[in-house]
């Protein structure tokens, strides 16, 4: 089966579009907006804040900002879906509209759930705004309905953070220093823990591994450094990466497309 993954900018301001067939799958990773999908054929498994979810056809599929995930398919032929993944900036803005209230506390979204009305809203939504006119009144209001529907019947609020003292130590490093090469002994030292403690910890709080965590940091900075237009073999460099071929893997691993596409795409 060939992959098809193709990301485009939408018709609304702060909301891009992303349709995909695929067999891959996915390693953990995280995404700066909000993701809102559906899954159009086959099935995937995959980790979410929520635990492990298994999503089929016509579910609805969603991940907040920051929230660590994967995918595999449950089938050899793999699966197809489609996904809305707006700004969080927008995002707020729509939801105070909607709760008529600003800077309330915004619900977070479940990973997977059945619904059939929104289902037909997702579609209707995806539809206006994979094209290329200009967002009219018609989108902007059928974004709203969606929203509208989904966040007062089916959003949670987060529980108090569980993160340790050590892990935050070590996450925190890894935020401020993206860039710099980091050793499992060092971490462990900054967290007065063992290495093999430091692994078990970290991905049983955070959803995955320091290395993967610090590969995701990269990954949102060459992201920031691609969109100022600045040419793929420097953004590897600046971000830390060994080369551009290994910003490459990365890139295919977490997004499913290369650098350079997804650069023409959104950038």
């Amino acid at each position: 089966m060939a992959e098809r993954i193709a990301y485009h900018r939408s018709a609304l301001h702060g909301i891009h579009t992303m349709q995909a067939d695929s067999s891959r799958t996915f390693a953990r990773h995280c995404h700066e907006e909000y993701g809102i999908g559906l899954i159009v054929r086959g099935a995937q498994r995959s980790f979410s804040g929520r635990g492990m979810v298994d999503a089929g056809p016509g579910d609805i599929i969603m991940v907040n900002p920051g929230e660590v995930h994967d995918g595999q398919p449950l089938q050899e032929d793999g699966r197809a879906w489609r996904m809305l993944y707006i700004q969080p900036a927008l995002w707020q803005q729509l939801a105070e509209e909607l709760a008529e209230q600003e800077a309330s506390p915004q619900p977070l979204l479940l990973p997977q759930l059945s619904d059939a009305g929104l289902r037909q809203q997702f579609v209707q939504v995806f539809a206006l705004l994979g094209g290329e006119a200009v967002a009219g009144l018609q989108a902007e209001q059928a974004m709203l309905q969606l929203l509208s529907r989904l966040l007062p019947t089916h959003g949670y609020r987060q529980a108090a953070s569980a993160c340790s003292a050590a892990i935050a130590r070590v996450r925190a490093l890894l935020d401020d220093a993206p860039t710099q090469p980091h050793s499992l002994s060092a971490l462990a030292e900054l967290a007065g823990i063992s290495r093999f403690r430091l692994l078990r910890s970290f991905s049983q709080q955070l959803g995955c591994s320091p290395h993967d965590y610090l590969q995701q940091r990269r990954l949102s900075l060459a992201r920031g450094l691609m969109a100022q237009g600045r040419p793929l073999a420097d953004v590897a460099a600046a971000v830390g990466f060994a080369d551009q071929s290994h910003m490459n893997r990365v890139f295919l691993q977490r997004l499913g497309i290369t650098p350079g596409r997804y650069a023409r795409a959104l950038c």
